[in-house]
C-alpha cells in the first residue's frame, strides 16, 4: 500500500492555497522595489541603462529568464548598464503594479507568464496586463505528470483510472498555481470533479518532488526542467508531457497523445510601463530581438530546455485574450 494512503487524513480534500495574506505580507516588498527601479528610470536611454524586473525572488523561472537577459545583453555590448530587480509577491501582481505606475519609462522591462496572468484572475488585482505594453512571449516551458518510479502506476490511464474511483484519495501536488491549473485541466478531461481533488501546494519544484519521494503525494505535475534530473536518475517515472505535440529531444508521450487534451504551457513574457510611445515600443521589440539572438541566449534555451514560440503584435494580444479567457475558465472549476 503506497505511504500517502496510510496517512492520516488522505481521504479528506486538502487543497492549501495561499491567497489575500500573501499580498499583504509582501506589500512592502514592493514598494522598496518600486523605488529601486523609479530612481533607475530617469534616463530613457534604451542603449544606456537597463532595469529588468522580475516578479519573483531569485532562482525561480521569472528571475532566471532576467538574468540570461542580463548576462546576454552584457556581454554584447547591447545595454551600457543592465540591472535586475527582484519584486515578489502575490503571484507577481506587486511587481505589475509597479511597473504599471513607471508611466512612459521605457527603460524598464518586466518578465510575465501564465502564473502571473494567473495571479490576476487568482487575486483579482487591480492592475492586470492591460494596464501595461507587452511586447512579447519569449518561450514556452512545459509540464510533466510524474509519479515516483516505485508507483503502482506505469502509465497515465492507470493513474486517472484509480484518480476517477476516488479523487479525494489521491493526492496531487505541484510546485505553484500554475501547476494546480494543469491538474484541473486534466481532471476535467478525465471527467473528475475539480473541487473534489486533493491538491497539496508546495513552495517550488523541489518541495513538490519532496512530497512525492516521502509518500505525501501521489502525482505531481510540474516543469519539465525542474523533473528532468529526477526522472534521469530513475527516482520519478515521468508519464506524459503537458504539450500540443510531441517536442523534440523529450522522449515523453504528451497527454494529448494519450488522449487527456490538456496542453496549457507555461509561457514567458516581456512587457514594458504603459504610455511608451511606438518609436519606443518598436526600439525595444529590437533590443529583445537581438537579446535572444546572441549565442548566451541560445546556450539558455538548450540549458533550460526552453521552446521557442514568439509571438508579438496582434498576434500576441489575440493570445494573452484567449488565454486569460482559458485561466478564467480554470480558477471557476476550481470553485475560486
Amino acid at each position: 500500500m503506497p505511504d500517502y494512503e496510510r496517512r492520516p487524513g488522505a481521504g479528506v480534500r486538502r487543497t492549501v492555497m495561499r491567497g489575500v495574506g500573501a499580498v499583504v505580507a509582501v506589500a512592502s516588498i514592493g514598494v522598496a522595489g518600486y523605488g529601486s527601479i523609479s530612481s533607475a528610470a530617469e534616463s530613457q536611454d534604451v542603449s544606456a541603462s537597463m532595469t529588468l524586473v522580475a516578479p519573483a525572488a531569485a532562482g525561480g523561472g521569472w528571475d532566471t529568464v532576467a538574468r540570461e537577459l542580463q548576462q546576454s545583453q552584457k556581454a554584447n555590448g547591447l545595454v551600457n548598464n543592465v540591472q535586475v530587480v527582484n519584486m515578489p509577491g502575490a503571484g507577481g501582481t506587486i511587481a505589475l503594479s509597479n511597473v504599471a505606475a513607471l508611466e512612459g519609462r521605457a527603460n524598464n522591462l518586466l518578465v510575465g507568464g501564465t502564473g502571473l496572468l494567473a495571479a490576476t484572475v487568482q487575486y483579482g488585482s487591480e492592475k492586470t496586463l492591460d494596464d501595461v505594453t507587452n511586447l512579447a512571449v519569449l518561450f514556452e516551458e512545459y509540464d510533466v505528470i510524474v509519479v515516483p518510479a516505485d508507483s503502482p502506476y506505469e502509465t497515465l490511464d492507470e493513474l486517472v483510472e484509480a484518480w476517477r474511483e476516488d479523487p479525494a484519495a489521491l493526492p496531487w501536488t505541484g510546485g505553484g498555481s500554475f501547476d494546480q491549473l494543469v491538474v484541473t485541466d486534466l481532471a476535467l478531461n478525465a471527467g473528475i470533479e475539480p473541487t473534489s481533488t486533493t491538491y497539496i501546494s508546495s513552495d517550488g519544484g523541489g518541495e513538490a518532488i519532496q512530497a512525492l519521494l516521502n509518500g505525501t503525494a501521489a502525482a505531481a505535475t510540474g516543469g519539465y526542467p525542474d523533473n528532468i534530473d529526477q526522472i534521469e536518475a530513475g527516482r520519478l517515472r515521468a508519464l506524459a508531457l503537458v504539450a500540443e505535440e510531441p517536442v523534440e529531444g523529450i522522449d515523453i508521450p504528451t497527454a494529448r497523445e494519450q488522449g487527456y487534451d490538456v496542453t496549457l504551457s507555461n509561457w514567458r513574457s516581456i512587457s514594458a510601463p504603459p504610455g511608451i510611445d511606438e518609436e519606443q515600443a518598436a526600439e525595444l521589440e529590437e533590443l529583445i530581438a537581438e537579446s535572444t539572438s546572441t549565442e548566451e541566449w541560445q546556450d539558455a534555451v538548450e540549458r533550460y530546455h526552453w521552446t521557442v514560440n514568439t509571438r508579438t503584435g496582434e498576434e500576441l494580444d489575440e493570445f494573452l485574450a484567449s488565454e486569460r479567457t482559458r485561466i478564467e475558465r480554470l480558477y471557476e472549476e476550481m470553485g475560486l
